[in-house]
């Protein structure tokens, strides 16, 4: 008789609790790179676990700073420093591309001035805020940014203004329900959430939730505080998660430096591994699957940098795991509840230029950009259209007019064309690759092919892969190129030569699927950074449609020419699953996500070119142990 080890691969354990619940909840704090200068109240880190900036801050008795230092996932570089030494102003953006306004230089009144940073220099934007603020906070980038709280002056009442920054200016919108300074603000500009803070006469639980126009109380924090650290500042709308960490609880400031790290799930908070180190007045950054905790004050570890790291899926057990808890005296088995089959699409907000004809689009579905494409009569097309979680606007548009090109990007201020066919060129299939800054298109080194219909992952415009397409010679090409933000390089080829493929992931981990091969295909292959392997087909053949995702074991694709259909199915990792469909089916449409949690779908065509938007929104993945039965 055959042991269930041999039939599944794993023996059953004896545990005394269940396996964690979710990935997060199996996340660890360990030690990184010390700043140069050590410091807190530097507002918000920008960026990710391993490109992040911190700027100004603070030091007892009296010091304040100007400076920025850069980290790469190991140290700490100094960098360009502000105009003017300050602290506590709100920050956001990407390690490349900041934001940070307001704050307190060490007398009053507090500061309004604006200011970009583009990885080497800070520019002041000559746009201030409305109201001047010390101990205010923010999230978002730097075309969409959100400012709320603070204090205006020694003895004034604690702010409830909230400011919308939309690249040039910022504009009063709805205050919050509760004033408060020496809080923290997580999410996008138009999906946030303000964490606890100070509100006379003593510490918070209270959190708000910000819908894009208003501000509605939600699930309080387990552990009231103010002078934390957090997370998701940019990467996601704080409905699909965050983490606040450390800060400093009542009574009396004790303890002075908390460890206590909460987990926000879009509903509630769990409290999940503490940090190494009790600290204060830190800035946060990253992601809820990997942050930065980062300087405190006042404390002996100022300098110290912690980074968090939570499992892709889950942590301590398999899928089909079957232990035995000692404590219950129960046999379980734990079942995949990933949260992308309860995901659901709504409608967003239309594009001005209706349009199809393109392989990809940049960022989220509250951050994104679209550009180029073909309409009827105009045809070829060089629009580019941010989009703001509500609203598309008109930007500066792409120096190569194309359609059938690809594209791929962190944001709407971030962003990466390559390829494409464009009839007003010398040469109408082109090999011609844009980068976009957030404010306009620069030309870099072409592809070593040049091709249509081809596809480019990637979830920043410094690294991604373009492969597949149709080239002059080769109608449905195999070739690989890799992107490393100066030049492209071929990599290993596809072992399907496909056009219109639909796709997600980065440029270490992706999957395509279908395509064109001069019929429609359903065949799957996953890259894993450095070849292409066959995997399981998709359920329903296509091509042309869009797709969402992190890696090669988690993602979307939804829509497509089969003929033109609806069908959503997401990847595991192993299968294939059709979940909820696209409320308007269509084809050769922009689309953007950098998860399974978040897609979006714009344009394309029907019978007709159209400008609907759809977003995808599913909650975080997440597992559930089962007591087996005899039956």
């Amino acid at each position: 008789m055959a042991e269930y080890k041999g039939i599944k691969g794993f023996k059953v354990q004896t545990v005394s609790t269940d396996p964690v619940a979710n990935a997060i909840a199996g996340g660890t704090w360990a030690s990184g790179g010390n700043l140069n200068s050590g410091r807190g109240l530097m507002g918000n880190g920008m960026g990710t676990q391993t490109a992040a900036a911190v700027v100004a801050g603070f030091s007892p008795p009296s010091t304040y700073f100007a400076n920025t230092e850069l980290y790469n996932g190991t140290s700490w570089t100094e960098s360009g420093d502000l105009p003017t030494a300050r602290y506590q102003g709100m920050a956001g953006g990407t390690q490349t591309a900041g934001i940070y306004a307001g704050g307190y230089s060490g007398s009053w009144p507090a500061l309004t001035a604006t200011f970009y940073f583009n990885g080497t220099a800070w520019s002041d934007q000559s746009s201030s805020l409305n109201t001047a603020r010390d101990g205010l906070k923010g999230t978002g980038v730097q075309t969409a940014a959100i400012a709320a709280g603070g204090i205006s002056g020694p003895g004034a009442p604690v702010d409830d203004e909230t400011e919308i920054w939309n690249g040039s200016t910022w504009t009063e919108v709805n205050n919050l329900n509760t004033a408060r300074l020496s809080f923290n603000v997580a999410g996008t500009s138009t999906d946030a959430i303000a964490g606890p803070g100070t509100a006379p006469p003593g510490y918070q639980a209270v959190v708000e939730s910000w819908n894009g126009t208003s501000w509605s109380e939600t699930t309080e924090i387990n552990t009231a505080r103010n002078n934390y650290g957090r997370t998701n500042y940019a990467a996601g709308g704080a409905s699909t998660g965050a983490l606040i960490f450390g800060g400093v609880s009542q009574p009396t400031d004790s303890p002075d430096s908390m460890t206590q790290t909460e987990y926000w799930n879009g509903t509630s908070w769990t409290e999940v591994n503490d940090l190494g180190t009790g600290r204060s007045r830190l800035a946060g950054a990253g992601s809820t699957a990997a942050a930065l905790a980062v300087g405190a004050y006042p404390s002996t570890n100022n300098s110290a940098t912690e980074e968090w790291s939570a499992p892709a899926l889950f942590s301590k057990t398999n899928i089909g795991q079957v232990f035995y808890n000692s404590t219950s005296n129960a046999f379980k088995v734990t079942k995949d509840s990933s949260g992308v089959p309860l995901g659901t699409w709504s409608s967003g907000g239309t594009i001005n230029t209706t349009r199809g004809g393109m392989q990809g689009g940049s960022g989220t579905n509250t951050s994104s950009l679209i550009f180029g494409g073909y309409t009827i009569p105009t045809g070829d097309l060089g629009l580019t259209e941010s989009y703001n979680g509500s609203a598309w606007t008109e930007v500066s548009d792409l120096n190569t007019v194309r359609r059938e090109s690809t594209g791929c990007g962190a944001s709407n201020t971030d962003a990466l064309t390559a390829g494409g066919n464009s009839d007003t060129a010398p040469n109408p299939v082109t090999a011609n690759t844009e980068t976009w800054n957030g404010t306009s298109w620069t030309e870099v080194n072409d592809l070593n092919q040049a091709r249509l219909r081809l596809v480019t992952v990637g979830h920043i415009s410094t690294a991604a892969i373009a492969f597949g397409g149709a080239s002059p010679t080769i109608p449905y090409n195999t070739l690989n190129e890799s992107w490393n933000g100066t030049s492209w390089t071929e990599v290993n080829d596809l072992n399907t030569g496909r056009q219109t493929g639909l796709s997600f992931g980065t440029q270490t981990s992706a999957i395509t699927a279908g395509g064109y091969t001069g019929t429609v295909i359903a065949t799957t292959e996953s890259w894993n950074g450095t070849s292409w392997t066959s995997t399981t087909s998709i359920n329903t053949a296509r091509s042309y449609g869009g797709g969402a995702g992190s890696s090669n074991i988690d993602g979307i694709i939804f829509g497509g020419d089969t003929p033109t259909v609806a069908l959503t199915e997401s990847w595991n990792g192993t299968s294939w699953t059709e979940v909820a469909d696209l409320a308007t089916a269509r084809r050769q449409l922009f689309y953007a996500g950098l998860t399974s949690g978040n897609g979006l779908a714009a344009g394309g065509l029907t019978t007709v070119y159209v400008n609907v938007t759809e977003e995808w929104t599913a909650p975080a993945p997440f597992a559930s142990n089962v007591t087996l039965t005899a039956s």
